[in-house]
């Protein structure tokens, strides 16, 4: 061979080596930028070729799907009471992309998840369309109609949970919106889309206020206060006399912390304290304990740390760095303290469940096409922030407060029932109305089968007659009595 052929050949060669090398580099380094890349319109057309696989609760569907025309996309998403199950679904949009269990559980149904590889192999031979996975969820339907019913036209949130296991029973969240009426393409739901839009619609009802919106909990917070003192043995007896004076004066300040009314908080025990709701005594407390005591505490209850259900609920918050004077107003649900509603029943859920929290979770398992089971959640403990003694100890708080407290309207006869009550300050200077929480469980002789928290941001209701006692305990009871009575 000539030298010019050569050097042509070895061009020639050096191309096709590139052309290979590029090729690898594409399937297999960029595989997964590309089919994510939101400008890949084969992906979603591929994503809506086939029906998706369906959401389940109490082994009935809350999805389905309808064809579509005028569209490149086959097939859409549709809801079954889709405003009442949207914090729990979250939304599938052929324009708008995925969110919540549609979006963390979306390769499984629509059918491209590893783990059903064999499936789809087996479809392919037999020439059956691709399927979707279900995903099986914890959720109780008649606790998730509680929940939406009782919140009705105000705004606000709940969450329920098994404290034996850490499933959830609820996840509520008014106002809502019905997923299916964005689950078509731009050209037909864009005005849809935009009407939700927060800056159009100032209720923001795609907002999931059950696990991405974090309130100040208020008094509801002395639930973890009241678990420091009797951890860290500064309180041992529930019955006996705390050094609380009168009047406390917040630590290096001239600033009184008040109670709420003509109550008996001088001196008075932790039950009865928690009973009446004393600032006086849990702001003292915390105030004494110090600041590592109580976030040590906050945090073995889950704050300051995001949950993932698997769907990511917000972190809650309990400061790190306060001057004593802040710590006292942190130890009431105060100052920065904030929390969302499943984490409120996180607590709730460790003191029902003596002492012992449990991960929370939505999805039970999750289902191939042929009905078999490719993945099943195992309950698993996350951590004990109470011993057995103490949580029985604030079990009898709890359940003082429900019986004879700010919390009868909590009452279920022939069950023990213990709850708090909260009315946490909302605005500048408390200028707006404010937050209306209860937070409470309910036990039988097999333990406790549900703890609840509930959370009224708004409502109808004039600015004196908002408490957590009177709004928010009545939904709370509710959806106790629908887990209990299925």
């Amino acid at each position: 061979m000539n030298k010019p052929l050569r050097r042509v050949a070895v061009f020639c060669g050096l191309l096709v080596l590139a052309l290979l090398l590029r090729v690898n580099y594409v399937q297999f380094i960029q595989a997964d930028q590309l089919s994510n890349d939101v400008h890949n319109r084969r992906v979603a057309i591929n994503q809506y070729a086939q029906p998706r696989g369906d959401i389940i609760v109490d082994g009935k569907a809350i999805t389905g799907h309808t064809t579509t025309t005028g569209s490149d996309f086959k097939y859409k998403r549709t809801y079954v009471d889709g405003p009442m199950w949207a914090p729990v679904t979250g939304y599938a949009s052929q324009a708008f992309g995925t969110t919540l269990l549609e979006g963390v559980e979306d390769k499984f149904l629509t059918g491209d998840d590893d783990r059903l590889f064999f499936n789809r192999t087996i479809d392919l031979l037999t020439g059956k369309e691709k399927q979707g996975g279900n995903v099986v969820t914890t959720l109780n339907a008649k606790a998730q109609q509680a929940a939406f019913k009782g919140l009705g036209d105000k705004t606000g949130a709940v969450a329920a949970i098994d404290p034996r296991t850490g499933a959830i029973l609820a996840l509520a969240s008014t106002p809502s919106y019905d997923p299916s009426s964005i689950a078509g393409n731009s050209k037909t739901d864009t005005k849809n889309w935009v009407a939700l839009d927060k800056k159009n619609n100032p209720n923001d009802p795609t907002q999931n206020r059950a696990l991405r919106q974090a309130y100040p909990p208020g008094s509801t917070f002395k639930l973890v206060t009241a678990a420091a003192a009797l951890q860290s043995g500064k309180v041992t007896d529930i019955k006996a006399h705390t050094d609380t004076p009168k009047t406390y004066i917040l630590p290096n300040t001239r600033t009184p912390l008040n109670n709420e009314g003509d109550i008996p908080c001088e001196k008075a025990t932790l039950e009865d304290a928690l009973k009446y709701s004393c600032n006086t005594v849990f702001g003292k407390l915390g105030a004494d304990m110090g600041e590592k005591t109580m976030l040590d505490e906050a945090e073995q209850f889950g704050f300051n740390k995001e949950q993932f259900i698997p769907v990511r609920a917000s972190a809650s918050n309990f400061d790190k760095n306060m001057s004593p004077d802040l710590v006292a107003q942190s130890s009431i649900g105060q100052y920065d303290t904030s929390a969302t509603p499943l984490q409120m029943a996180m607590v709730a859920a460790a003191i029902a469940n003596n002492g012992t929290l449990m991960q929370p979770y939505e999805v039970d398992k999750l289902v191939a096409p042929n009905l078999s089971t490719i993945a099943q959640t195992s309950p698993k403990k996350m951590s004990q922030p109470l011993s057995p003694e103490n949580a029985q100890k604030l079990q009898q708080m709890m359940e003082t407060v429900v019986a004879s407290g700010t919390g009868t309207n909590a009452q279920i006869p022939g069950v023990r029932v213990g709850g708090k009550t909260g009315t946490a300050q909302h605005g500048v200077n408390n200028d707006k109305k404010p937050y209306a929480w209860f937070v409470s469980y309910a036990m039988t002789d097999q333990g406790s089968p549900v703890a609840v928290a509930v959370v009224v941001e708004d409502s109808h209701a004039k600015r004196q007659d908002i408490t957590g006692g009177g709004l928010a305990a009545p939904i709370a009871k509710s959806v106790m009595e629908a887990v209990l009575n299925k």
